[in-house]
Formats: structure tokens, sequence, C-alpha cells
């Protein structure tokens, strides 16, 4: 992305919507949208055409608190899934031509080979954060910057960011609330599906766990008490990918949970990230609520995998075309009323 000296102000931007050959605001959010791009970018024409996704996948050891209702070795075999592009990941990213990069951050048991997976394992799994950090603060360290050493090589326009973990709806609670400061039980939901026995023994265990820290963490602290490893890369990866001039597209509670972390160790990423969709887990909709961010879809998901953030990429892409080819009322030789 070339430099540009001049900062394109607010009011250019919609001055130059405005001049697109249409009543003002009859795109309704998708001009909100190529606002936000145009903001960023600093470009009246940002041309964004590609996008990837990157899904990372760790365990967690809180799953062996009982606060999931699938085994842990699910992560295993869904990330054996995404490599042979049977996941629903694959299949919405296939029929959008975007590539899909597989990262294992620190999925349990030996490590996974496999030639399109990206090894970037930091342990096979965190502690369990019940009786302890679930990280060292040297595990976060690297992974952080794994993080941002794996998307340092792709150059797309837009980055979507996907994960894989058994368990990360539990750490994606602890994490919110320890950054946010909102009642746990607020953010806690069902995850993979628990019935009413298991979300009752899921609210105990979390509880349990936030009692150990203080009310409020900072991020790296939050991060390193509550994540996990495939988290914590997401961080890391975020935030380089929006100080590279990508955009970085958020998808349900586990990555919109990442990126509050993310935007109290940066908070100047923000008008790079667009949140792609409000999910089905109730903590999704309570910290969408927090950020103020207004997501794109509403489509009622709860699977992850960077999903909701692939439906939102067309809208994305529609709103860069907007921008750069839709005809201005002088150019078309059309008369405004």
């Amino acid at each position: 992305m070339t430099s540009n000296p001049h900062r394109v102000s607010e009011a250019e931007i919609q001055a130059f919507i405005d001049n697109k050959t249409k009543p003002p605001g009859a795109l309704g959010r998708i001009e909100a949208l190529a606002a936000q791009i145009a903001g960023f970018r600093n470009s009246l024409t940002p041309r964004i055409t590609t996008c990837d996704l990157v899904i990372f996948a760790a365990d967690h050891g809180i799953a062996h608190e009982g606060v999931s209702a699938f085994p842990q070795d699910v992560t295993r075999q869904m990330v054996q899934n995404f490599l042979a592009g049977g996941a629903a990941a694959n299949v919405f990213a296939a029929s959008m031509g975007v590539p899909v990069h597989v990262v294992d951050a620190g999925v349990a048991g030996p490590a996974l080979t496999a030639p399109t997976l990206v090894s970037r394992r930091i342990a096979p799994g965190t502690r369990s954060s019940l009786n302890g950090p679930a990280m060292t603060d040297t595990e976060l360290s690297a992974a952080l910057r794994a993080g941002a050493q794996t998307v340092a090589a792709v150059r797309a326009d837009a980055l979507a960011f996907g994960e894989m973990g058994i368990g990360n709806t539990a750490s994606a609670s602890l994490l919110a609330h320890k950054l946010t400061g909102l009642p746990l039980d607020t953010l806690i939901g069902r995850g993979t599906g628990v019935d009413d026995a298991g979300l009752d023994r899921k609210k105990d265990v979390l509880s349990r766990a936030a009692a150990r820290c203080g009310s409020e963490l900072d991020p790296d602290t939050a991060l390193s008490e509550y994540a996990g490893f495939e988290m914590a890369m997401m961080a890391g990866a975020m935030q380089a990918a929006a100080e590279n001039g990508q955009l970085v597209l958020v998808d349900g509670f586990i990555a919109t949970a990442t990126a509050v972390a993310v935007l109290a160790r940066a908070p100047h990423i923000r008008p790079a990230m667009i949140f792609c969709h409000r999910g089905q887990e109730a903590g999704h909709r309570v910290l969408l609520d927090w950020l103020a961010a207004d997501p794109l879809l509403d489509m009622d998901m709860r699977l992850g995998e960077g999903t909701g953030a692939l439906l939102a990429w067309p809208l994305v892409k529609a709103a860069s075309a907007m921008l750069c080819d839709m005809a201005s009322f002088h150019s078309a030789g059309v008369s405004q009323g």
C-alpha cells in the first residue's frame, strides 16, 4: 500500500459516497462499511479484492473440567478435517475462492504433520485456568510473535480469522470477563451445546477460575491467565495484519473476545476491524454491545472456524467496488435532484 501524506477526512469520504449515482444513503450499511474501509486505507478508492482465511487450532486445559459437550480429541479430528477440505469453513472459502491456512498453535497429543499444515505449536495445549495461569509469560510472547509471523507472508487485502479448540468458549468467557468487567454469567453460553446440567457445571467451574485473579486485568495478563494458544496467536495475527494495512474480519465469540484483547493492547487498530456477524452464543451479543459494534450479519450461527467472517467477505468486497467503480453523477452525466 502506497503512503498518502494527505489524511482523507470523514467529510471527503462522505461527499465522495454521496456523489455516486444514487440517492444519499440508499445503499444503507454498505455505505457505512465503504466509509470505514476508505478511512482505514486512507483512500477514496481502496481496491479490496483478495481475502485469506487463517484458522488457528489449539487445546485448552480447562476442557478437562467438563465444560464442553465434546471430548478434547475433537480438536485434533477437526484439524484433520480442515486439512482434508471437509469443514464448513473450507466449503464456504472454496465457494468464494478464498485460500485457507490451517495453523497448529498447540493441539494436544503428538505434533501434527501434513504438507499444508502451518505448525506454530507452543505446547500440546494450555494448562487448566481453574488451577493457575493457562500459559506462562514466555509462552504468551511466543504465541503473539508466532501469530504475527504467520500473517507476515499473507498478502491478501483482508484476512478472516477462525479458530478451533474444544473448551475455547469457556476460555473466551473468562478472557472477556477479565478485560471488560462484564458479569461472567452474561458471557457464559452453551458452547458446543451442553445441556442444562452441563451449563450449570460450566458456570461453576468458570466462577471458580475467575476468582483466582482480580476483577479486571491488563490484556497480556488476561491472555496468559485464561486464553488458549489459538486465541493468543490470533491476537498477534490480528494486530500485525491491521498494522500492515490489511482489513481484519472478526468472526464469532472467540474471535471477538480476542479482538477485545487486541484493542486493549493496540486501540489504534479499531478502524481495521470489521465485525462480521452477531452469533447465537450469548456472550458474543454482550461483547458486541460492549464494543458498540454493529456487525454486518445476524445469521443465528455459533460454529466459529471463521464461517461468519467468510460470509461477510462478499459485502466487504462489494463496498470497495462501489467506491472504486460506481459512477458519480458528474462522470455519468446524471442530473442530481
